[in-house]
């Protein structure tokens, strides 16, 4: 019997009315999950709305055959490739717009045998498609102590990177380890200094499943993505968890929301500036989660959740 772990939405209603659902748009969710975000969508479409859903998770495209619903889709792949999927539909430009809520989900960190979790023992793997590409295990085996190290400090900011990194790779050279617990361990015993309310291995948990996923360049993938795809006045939704993601998504925004880099006082007309290579985006908003919803769902605590609007070309 497979065990159900529960999923609570981060920021539902916030995310999903920052999107400016009309009855007969179409809209994308890229991080289906376990459908939180989906289902709302539907709730808001009309008979002629549509809604494309994405995951590279498998148990997340098995949750959503609960759905059954004809405005719904759901493709298996990773939402860096959300511009392919709509080309291939003939969609480009008149996509409503598009959510994306980052990083792991409740679901793959509850679960042992997804190798997320430092807290409960698992195979150690971290993949959030289980059916591609190779495990932390794998990676760990075979990788170099300095590469080891840039892993860990790049994308967890380890301040211990190397002593970790050196104590991972003396154990695999005796006895491989396999095991979350065992890294765990080992991490903590290799830290010589402990954070207050912080597991030792946090850092390093994050940073090796960054690695392993490229979650980052999947990240800046999926935002071009989304620019090239959504209509004018269609709107960009997108939750982070931590500062690596959000300094990239706010670095998107801010990026496509100004405008020409032309010095000040040259006397151009509005359709000699959009010429020059003008905005694509309008910032649109931000928001973080209120006292009530951290304190029913901690691991909102970190969530930031940005809007974006396309604008005219």
């Amino acid at each position: 019997m497979t065990e159900t772990f529960k999923h609570t939405t981060v920021l539902l209603d916030e995310a999903v009315n920052g999107l400016n659902i009309r009855g007969d748009g179409y809209y994308i969710d890229g991080t289906f999950g376990r459908g939180g975000h989906s289902r709302l969508i539907l709730s808001h479409l009309g008979p002629e709305g549509r809604l494309l859903a994405i995951d590279r998770d498998p148990q997340a495209i098995a949750a959503a055959s609960d759905i059954d619903d004809t405005r719904f889709s759901i493709i298996h792949g990773p939402f860096s490739s959300i511009a392919e999927y709509v080309e291939e539909r003939g969609l480009t430009g008149k996509i409503n717009g598009v959510l994306l809520d980052l990083g792991v989900s409740s679901p793959q960190l509850d679960d042992p045998e997804r190798g997320f979790s430092f807290m409960r023992d698992g195979p150690l793997d971290m993949r959030m498609d289980p059916t591609r590409g190779v495990s932390a295990a794998e990676w760990l085996m075979k990788a170099e102590t300095e590469d080891i190290a840039w892993v860990l400090k790049t994308f967890g900011e380890e301040r211990f990177a190397r002593r970790i990194a050196r104590a991972i790779v003396e154990r695999n050279q005796t006895e491989p380890m396999t095991r979350t617990k065992d890294l765990a361990e080992l991490i903590a015993a290799a830290s010589p200094i402990r954070e207050k309310h912080k597991h030792p291995a946090t850092r390093s948990f994050q940073a090796i499943r960054i690695y392993i996923n490229s979650e980052l360049e999947e990240i800046e993938r999926a935002l071009n993505g989304a620019l090239d795809v959504l209509a004018p006045e269609g709107r960009l939704s997108v939750i982070s968890f931590h500062s690596l993601e959000d300094r990239i998504v706010k670095r998107f925004i801010r990026h496509n929301s100004r405008g020409p880099q032309v010095p000040a006082g040259l006397p151009l007309t509005e359709e000699q500036l959009r010429e020059q290579g003008g905005r694509t985006l309008k910032i649109a908003g931000k928001m973080k989660p209120s006292d009530a919803e951290v304190a029913e769902n901690p691991r909102a605590r970190s969530s930031v959740l940005r809007f974006a609007e396309r604008l005219s070309s």
